[in-house]
């Protein structure tokens, strides 16, 4: 497959021009014009670029890529270790990341919600459709305690958890990832327990006042699914060779 054509395709699935991201969305480092073989995975490390060069792989596909808003320009360091051995393999990087968070079928969101069997029922706000996250149920009541050991198990690391362990969990609101500041839309629904990637000290005051369960399952743990679940479509559609890789991360 021609890396343009793959790039249009994934540029048009995942409806990029929706989002008002922190990063460039889409091919982000360019290499050989054909791609066979693809690794995916969650963020553009060394060390997934050095499984990448190992297995002759001519893109990666990640959700966290490069070049974030805030951070400085200059391509030195790490940075530059990193896009130097892409361009030395002629490797192509491809990042998606709110769109990827937020795509209805291979969305981060969408994905996690099927390992933790949460049943949706809407998205996390109503009234805008590129905010990542959803609103759901769980498939059967649960105390705030055995809903922190089904995520523990599903995601194989038990999350952290704000409240009284022996509160009923019905409802629950979720978005992947560092999205704190999201669990005000929880808060406003009325929903029992909020789940996300990671924790701040406000979240804390936050879920304490407000009767509302905080769990955080880690920001990797809870993102590792659109990605390969992109990947395994591409397998099937184009009949590529795509490989998902977990380089593990305990934030």
């Amino acid at each position: 497959m021609k890396l343009h054509e793959l790039t249009n395709y994934l540029n048009t699935q995942l409806q990029i021009e929706k989002f008002r991201d922190y990063c460039p969305n889409g091919l982000q480092i360019e290499g050989k014009p054909e791609v066979k073989r693809i690794i995916t995975g969650v963020t553009a490390c060394q060390q997934l670029i050095d499984v990448a060069i190992e297995k002759q792989a001519d893109a990666i596909l990640v959700h966290h890529g490069f070049f974030w808003k805030g951070e400085p320009d200059a391509i030195v360091g790490i940075k530059k270790q990193r896009i130097q051995a892409l361009l030395k393999h002629d490797i192509s990087l491809l990042a998606y990341h709110l769109p990827l968070d937020s795509h209805v079928k291979w969305g981060n969101n969408v994905q996690l919600a099927h390992v933790l069997d949460f049943e949706i029922t809407g998205p996390i706000d109503p009234n805008d459709e590129t905010v990542p996250g959803c609103i759901g149920r769980l498939q059967q009541p649960m105390t705030a305690k055995q809903l922190s050991e089904h995520i523990a198990l599903r995601l194989n690391r038990p999350p952290q958890h704000i409240g009284e362990e022996d509160d009923i969990i019905n409802s629950i609101a979720w978005c992947t990832g560092g999205a704190q500041s999201y669990m005000n839309y929880a808060i406003n629904q009325g929903i029992d327990a909020y789940l996300t990637g990671e924790i701040n000290e406000p979240s804390v005051h936050n879920a304490r006042e407000s009767g509302t369960h905080y769990y955080a399952a880690g920001h990797h743990a809870t993102e590792r699914y659109g990605a390969k679940a992109l990947g395994e479509h591409l397998a099937d559609e184009f009949a590529l060779d795509v490989e998902f890789v977990d380089i593990d991360n305990p934030v």
